[in-house]
């Protein structure tokens, strides 16, 4: 069917340099409810794709000034994944060669003299494509959308149920028994675990949209973990977990050692999760943060290395390769939404770094973060 079920009819962008191939192409299609637009050149066919790209291109190969395959190449290049459209490549030339025009992005090849019943089949089927992929995108924007309008909503519930616990705790309203606010304080603490994950939950659909602006300057990631251990000291000392930061390595190497381009606050949310993660499943011992720089050769660059360590549980080996998957939660009872270290993986890719796990079981983890330092 040349129809769409939202009753748009497909476009089909045909070239060739020949006016008789095009005039037959635009028959049979035209015959079957195709809207067919006809070009005679691989120029002309590139401005018409980037002013209003159709849902399919024919596209001979064979033609004076850029080829087929250089065609291809430039719309794949023009789109990238913005917007996928299929492209069948046509050729009189047997020795035309099937190998280079699915290299450089052709989706089907057909040859001259072709089967009117064949040309339409792949027609059909290239179309049903392009319609599976445009419907698959669609879902994932009204999929990021409706997280986003969730989180947003339930942020506003969350934020005046704190504020008015917190009232309640200081005896705004009326005087509260020692046994109330211990209860209280729970319903705080809950309140805000569930905060964290819907703002958890809000920048990771961020990211996936495409939607995260990151906010670049120089971040001095020395102060930011002392920061970050200072605020987390309480936690540990809960569970008397002793909490380390060792910048031994960068204490001799000059003001700028330990300073990276990057978001300081989207580099400090990392270092948090991956700090309170330790906490989180380490019962004894410790959790030491280490940091360092090291010189990286090959590229050219110096790159600075925090490294997270506990003496916790551990990560079972079939876990650790998934660990950073979008709500991969562990086995651990203690686990929590599953979206922490994938929104870390995300803003450390998103600063062109790495972060890697290495984990024994029942001995403890060990998270390396490796960040580009990009300073002038």
């Amino acid at each position: 069917m040349s129809v769409r079920e939202n009753s748009q009819i497909d476009r089909i962008l045909a070239v060739d340099d020949t006016i008789d191939n095009l005039i037959l192409v635009q028959t049979i299609l035209e015959s079957e409810g195709y809207e067919i637009d006809l070009v005679s050149d691989g120029m002309t066919a590139l401005e018409k794709v980037a002013e209003s790209p159709p849902d399919l291109i024919l596209l001979d190969v064979m033609m004076p000034g850029i080829d087929g395959y250089e065609v291809t190449r430039r719309i794949r290049e023009l789109l990238g994944n913005k917007n996928y459209i299929p492209i069948l490549l046509i050729t009189a030339f047997h020795e035309s060669s099937v190998v280079e025009g699915l290299d450089v992005g052709a989706d089907d090849f057909i040859r001259k003299p072709f089967d009117t019943d064949e040309l339409l089949a792949r027609v059909r089927s290239l179309l049903r494509l392009k319609h599976s992929l445009d419907a698959q995108k669609k879902m994932a924007r009204q999929r990021e959308d409706f997280v986003s309008r969730l989180t947003h909503d339930l942020r506003t519930p969350l934020v005046a149920a704190d504020r008015m616990l917190n009232l309640f705790m200081e005896d705004t309203f009326c005087k509260i028994s020692p046994e109330m606010k211990q209860a209280i304080g729970v319903m705080i603490r809950s309140n805000q675990n569930l905060m964290q994950m819907v703002n958890t939950l809000l920048e990771v659909s961020r990211f996936e949209a495409g939607k995260k602006t990151l906010n670049w300057e120089s971040c001095n990631l020395k102060e930011t973990a002392q920061e970050v251990i200072s605020e987390l000291t309480p936690l540990a000392m809960e569970k008397n977990i002793t909490l380390k930061l060792d910048t031994q390595e960068l204490d001799n190497l000059g003001d700028k050692a330990g300073v990276v381009m990057g978001d300081n606050l989207e580099l400090r949310r990392v270092l948090s999760n991956l700090v309170g993660n330790a906490i989180k499943f380490t019962d004894t011992g410790s959790v030491e943060i280490k940091l360092s720089e090291q010189p990286d050769k090959q590229e050219n660059s110096d790159y600075l290395t925090i490294e997270v360590k506990d003496t916790g549980y551990g990560i079972a080996p079939e876990d650790q390769a998934s660990i950073f998957e979008r709500f991969r939660q562990g086995r651990n009872k203690r686990s929590g939404s599953g979206l922490g270290l994938h929104l870390s993986q995300r803003i450390v890719e998103a600063h062109g770094g790495t972060i890697e796990l290495s984990s024994v079981l029942g001995e403890g983890s060990v998270f390396t973060v490796r960040l580009p330092k990009n300073l002038e």
